[in-house]
């Protein structure tokens, strides 16, 4: 669907479903609330047993949980249908999308009135609820990313294996020691490759002090920063030949298996996320194995501890039937016990600032506590809040494809990211100015029927 006509079909649905009518009880006495959620397998498995808690902790409101493929783009024509579910699980890095098109309603009153603050959750996600002075969501499973290191790989190669690289000059060397050719130059094991698993190329800059954007209406990516990052990426194509790595990397297998090329053990060191556990354990449970913070440039010290942070988030979109039923439920899943639940059954840590004495004493996890610090830490960093960050993310996909074959300088393919990008900027920042202006000049009458708050076109709630 063209995106104009999505946000006029929002718009429309907004008008149509912010005067609804106040919930009524189902046949068994209960409100009956939709829930779309994404997950499948052991993930969603996790989330019906908090569903499950849920619905036998009180007789008022019973949650009918549905697995949605693509739940992101199936929202927003639900939304633009006047259909929508109540409550929805989404992503942290497309809430302020979904905000920006008044598909979701901001939940200030309804986390005021149940004393859910910031002080509840660990600084960097209560960040990625907040979008421009508003809460949209709130969170389910956080996650933090790390360097995994392969014990056994530094043994064999004469490193300490207790020992990890703590700056991108040591990660560089070490990785040069635990790299293995054979006689014909054919690289058999990798000490560490920028481009495995390739899920975060937009973020190499970040580890070096780098932004993507400055706040202000400016696109970053050819700082210098990002471009001293980006050298670094290239300079390891330029080391052991991309046509090396090519055949290389033709051989991995796919992520969730056994050919997996850090659980196979063809790579030493990488990247991964607080989720990469689960890996193991199912595909490789005798992998010998450690988690620290990505390394730093021995120049940065202050950069020492830098993580992604991401987030699963919870939202209730805008016509919503019942909103204050379905934050109940929401509220729920904020509370220790539903938080922990489902955190323990993902094998995740809680985006809690407090832990019940038994959570980690019970979680299967062995480096949970590191994956906590570093979401606890200063350098913690999220794509920016702009909606055009899919577009722009797809754009540094791209330059790091043409740096890492050698195709393009980082100066180059990083400077024409920005040229593309902040045109698409300005388009975007005079179209959600419209939009702005559009729907204050369109409310709806505020209805407190039976205690029901419904939201206005801005969405926002009384």
């Amino acid at each position: 669907m063209h995106r104009s006509r999505t946000i006029a079909l929002l718009v429309l649905a907004a008008g149509l479903t912010a005067c609804a009518p106040a919930p009524r009880p189902g046949a068994d006495q209960r409100v009956r609330i939709r829930y779309w959620e994404k997950w499948t397998g052991f993930e969603g498995e996790a989330m019906r047993r908090v569903v499950d808690a849920f619905n036998a902790s009180q007789s008022r409101i019973f949650v009918d949980l549905l697995t949605v493929s693509q739940v992101d783009q199936k929202l927003l024509l639900a939304a633009a249908g006047a259909n929508p579910p109540d409550v929805a699980g989404l992503w942290s890095h497309n809430t302020h999308v979904y905000a920006d098109m008044n598909a979701i309603v901001p939940l200030d009153d309804l986390c005021r009135q149940a004393g859910i603050g910031e002080r509840d959750y660990l600084p960097a996600i209560w960040d990625l609820c907040a979008y421009r002075g508003h809460v949209y969501a709130l969170p389910t499973t956080p996650a933090t990313i790390a360097l995994h290191w392969n014990k056994r790989l530094f043994r064999a190669a004469g490193l300490d294996p207790e020992r990890p690289p703590r700056t991108i000059e040591e990660l560089d060397a070490f990785a040069a020691r635990l790299t293995r050719r054979d006689a014909d130059g054919k690289i058999l094991v990798a000490g560490f490759l920028p481009s495995e698993p390739g899920w975060w190329n937009w973020a190499w800059g970040c580890f070096f002090g780098g932004r993507l954007y400055d706040g202000q209406g400016k696109v970053t990516p050819d700082s210098p920063e990002n471009v001293r990052a980006f050298e670094w990426v290239q300079s390891y194509a330029k080391r052991y030949s991309t046509s090396a790595i090519q055949v290389f990397q033709s051989g991995f297998g796919n992520f969730s298996s056994p050919q997996n090329p850090f659980l196979s053990e063809r790579v030493a060191m990488e990247i991964q996320g607080v989720w990469m556990y689960n890996f193991i354990n199912k595909f490789a449970p005798k992998l010998e194995w450690g988690v620290a913070p990505f390394p730093y440039p021995a120049d940065r010290p202050d950069l020492a501890g830098s993580s992604l942070v991401d987030m699963d988030t919870l939202v209730i979109p805008n016509g919503s039937p019942h909103p204050r039923e379905a934050f109940e439920f929401i509220r729920f899943v904020q509370s220790p016990a539903g938080s922990e639940l489902l955190n323990l059954g993902q094998r995740k840590f809680t985006p809690l600032n407090a832990l019940t004495p038994g959570f980690l004493a019970q979680h299967p996890h062995p480096y949970l506590r590191d994956f906590i610090a570093l979401a606890r830490g200063p350098r913690t960093f999220a794509p920016p809040k702009l909606a055009i960050w899919r577009e722009y993310g797809d754009e540094m996909g791209n330059a790091f494809s043409k740096i890492w074959l050698l195709e393009a300088t980082p100066r180059e393919a990083l400077g024409a990211v920005r040229a593309r990008m902040q045109r698409k900027l300005e388009r975007e920042l005079r179209q959600k100015q419209r939009r702005t202006v559009a729907s204050a000049s369109r409310r709806c009458p505020i209805d407190n029927r039976a205690g029901q708050a419904t939201p206005t076109h801005e969405g926002r709630t009384p």
